[in-house]
């Protein structure tokens, strides 16, 4: 009986321990559903050409370095939806303090995110989880 016990909370144990390596690993599925940095990379750029042609927003992007923005944006989207990248950009509340970003333009470049994600075949659900990681950045980018 001995044996079977100690056989017991041995199994146990590694079934606990199984669980709990499991439940603390990342989860990157939101990344891997946004195409992983690839993906992301090409719905920033899409993006980028989007903001070129909407007249709501294209002038607070005049003068801007593209290829440092797209590359930034890229990592910040991909760190946030779980990936291995890591955003070493600007603060963004340093970054967006001098700008005066209206609720109308913060909302068309929001609009713009959702179109690019559309045309890179995002789905629906992964669009909504990385807007909602998106919007606790709102009051920094608004300073409200």
């Amino acid at each position: 009986m001995k044996t079977y016990t100690a056989a017991l909370i041995i199994a146990m144990s590694l079934v606990i321990g199984g669980c709990q390596s499991f439940q603390s690993q990342p989860d990157n599925s939101l990344y891997l559903q946004l195409g992983q940095r690839d993906g992301i990379a090409n719905v920033v750029e899409d993006m980028l050409y989007l903001i070129v042609d909407d007249e709501r927003i294209n002038h607070q992007f005049k003068g801007i370095n593209v290829a440092q923005f797209h590359r930034n944006l890229t990592d910040q989207l991909c760190e946030l939806s779980g990936g291995p990248c890591q955003y070493s950009g600007r603060d963004i509340r340093e970054a967006h303090a001098a700008m005066g970003i209206t609720n109308t333009q913060f909302n068309a470049l929001a609009e713009n995110l959702i179109l690019a994600m559309e045309a890179n075949q995002i789905p629906t659900t992964a669009q909504n989880r990385l807007i909602k990681q998106l919007l606790p950045m709102y009051s920094d980018i608004r300073h409200l």
